[in-house]
């Protein structure tokens, strides 16, 4: 700039070029996405939303690996990814309570609730302190054959027939946002249904030859998939990963290892207590690991179909230990 302008407009100049700059890294540090995007409160529900979504539109997550629904905490850029979303997937506020006051913010075309989904809601299960009987290998994944204390199991993501009721939804609701990608995304929701339904024989393949063998879980998160796959679970430590079992239930759970010969007590990577080693010391019971949130799987077309396939060789990879 030439030395003859006066001091006063380059100061000026400096002072613009400043807010400028400014304006534009906090854009790039707070403006998570400008484009539109669909947003899924957890993972798994990010697997079905990239599968419909794929080409179409980004699916971001809300919830980041290693964390958990049951104690997470919204953070401000969670907050404004929220509030430029053009589709939030989210099971509810019972169980992703820190996202209950921005998605209520949202006007209704702009959320997806599944847990009150008329297409979802006759296949909620119950659940609490007694496990659901086990009723073999049905597909209509329905049925309150479990017996909580009046409240529904939120673990929505872990039933198959859940999952396409949810890629319908997605689905849906982006033809109503973008008529004209509708070609795109009915080709998007066919391959991921057939995807599943391939998937799905292959894994009743490899659980067929450990579903008679009982187990604990340390959550009771995996009734769906349970039940749908029809696994023998004995028990589980805790509703609420949050609070650890008493005395006196470790004490029932450890007789009920020995007495029913428990093959297998699996922990989760997001909580992996004392008590279960604890519990298991001394008995030849195994322990193993099932990730219910998928960490570590990249969205795609075919990451919900890998992260029933992984949790399917979790589940095998102890139980087919000999004890």
């Amino acid at each position: 700039m030439p030395a003859s302008y006066p001091a006063a407009f380059l100061r000026a100049v400096g002072r613009t070029c400043r807010f400028v700059c400014l304006g534009a890294a906090l854009g790039m540090a707070t403006g998570v996405n400008a484009q539109a995007a669909v947003v899924a409160s957890l993972r798994p529900l990010g697997f079905i939303a990239a599968a419909v979504a794929d080409g179409v539109m980004p699916v971001e997550i809300v919830l980041p690996d290693g964390a958990s629904p049951h104690d997470y905490a919204l953070r401000p850029t969670d907050a404004l990814r929220l509030k430029k979303a053009d589709v939030l997937v989210w099971v509810g506020p019972e169980m992703e309570a820190f996202l209950s006051g921005s998605a209520s913010s949202l006007p209704a075309a702009r959320r997806i609730t599944l847990a009150s989904l008329p297409s979802v809601k006759p296949l909620l299960q119950k659940g609490g302190e007694e496990v659901h009987e086990n009723h073999g290998h049905d597909h209509d994944d329905g049925g309150d054959d479990g017996h909580h204390h009046g409240e529904y199991n939120m673990h929505l993501w872990l039933s198959p027939t859940i999952a396409r009721r949810t890629a319908e939804a997605v689905h849906d609701r982006l033809v109503e946002l973008m008529p004209e990608k509708k070609q795109q995304l009915d080709d998007n929701l066919r391959i991921f249904n057939a995807l599943l339904t391939k998937n799905d024989k292959n894994i009743a393949i490899m659980l067929a030859l450990v579903r008679a063998k009982g187990y604990y879980v340390f959550h009771d998160a995996y009734g769906y998939f349970e039940t749908y796959y029809g696994l023998t679970p004995l028990g589980y430590f805790t509703i609420n990963p949050e609070i650890q079992p008493g005395a006196q239930v470790l004490h029932k759970i450890r007789t009920q290892l020995v007495e029913q010969k428990a093959t297998c007590i699996f922990a989760e990577p997001q909580f992996r207590p004392a008590v279960i080693n604890a519990v298991a010391r001394g008995t030849s019971v195994h322990i193993g690991t099932l990730d219910p949130l998928g960490m570590g799987i990249a969205l795609d077309k075919e990451s919900y179909a890998r992260f029933l396939s992984q949790l399917a060789n979790q589940y095998v990879s102890c139980l087919e230990k000999n004890t």
